[in-house]
This record gives structure tokens, sequence and C-alpha cells, in this order.
């Protein structure tokens, strides 16, 4: 089955990318998903658009990677979250939730798929996330979580 890639898939590729499947795995998981649409010669016209997206959204290098890290990792990050007396949130915090913080604390739109955290953040305190910039570069981001 051929298919257009519309996000990053793990070995897969990237964005924009015509990709040979087996029908299962396209069928099932990555069209249902909206992590591809199936090729036809009209659906090429927009791998076009998809790169131009991509391209906007991408860091443009090691360079520009390793900027971006020093920016993030100089920030003072503070995410609010929904907390009980004893210090436990309502919930967790999510790579949502720190992407949006990031973002408001004066430091570069960074796409939440890129934020990893090593175990589920589900307590008042400080904290330590990944931000994968680059393949190259990663940011370590530390981070506040405050009750709201």
């Amino acid at each position: 089955m051929k298919l257009i890639l519309t996000s990053t898939v793990d070995k897969l590729g990237i964005a924009g990318d015509v990709v040979e499947v087996r029908n299962g795995y396209g069928r099932n998981y990555l069209v249902p998903q909206g992590k591809a649409i199936v090729w036809s010669r009209g659906a090429e016209k927009q791998i076009e658009g998809i790169k131009r997206a991509r391209d906007a959204r991408e860091v443009r290098g090691v360079e520009h990677a390793q900027e971006l890290r020093t920016q993030i990792e100089e920030l003072t990050i503070k995410v609010p979250a929904r907390a009980a007396e004893s210090g436990s949130l309502f919930g967790a915090v999510t790579a949502a939730n720190l992407a949006l913080a990031v973002k408001k604390a004066g430091g570069p739109a960074i796409d939440k798929r890129s934020v990893s955290f090593a175990k589920p953040v589900k307590t008042v305190g400080n904290h330590v996330a990944s931000v994968k910039l680059h393949p190259a570069v990663t940011a370590r981001v530390g981070f506040e979580v405050i009750p709201a």
C-alpha cells in the first residue's frame, strides 16, 4: 500500500514522504490515526504543502538547535496544575502542558511530541524533562509544578 505521511513516524519516515507499507499497517493504523493519507495523483499535489509546513516548524540545523537548547535551559518554567493539599496532582503534567509553559515563559514554540518525561509528573515540585530539538541535540528542561 502506497501512502503519503502527514506526520513523522518512527522507523518509517517524516511528513511528506511517500512510503510503501503493508496493507494492514496502513489501513488499520496509519490512516485512522491521521499519520498518513492514501497516495493518489491528486494527493501527491499535497506533498509540497506538507513539506512547506514541516520546514516552517523544523529546526534549521544543529547550530540552530544548540541555540534553542541554551535558550530553553536558561528559562524559569512554572507549570500550574490542580493539586491536593498533600502535594499530589489531580492527573499529571503532560507534554502539551510543558510545551505551553515554555512558550509562556518566553521560550520558543516546541512540539509537544518532542517532549518526554523519565517518569510521569504527578507531584508538586521541581522536575526535569527532555526535549528532542534535533536528532543530535536534546535539551534538558527543568521546571517547577506549582498548585493552581
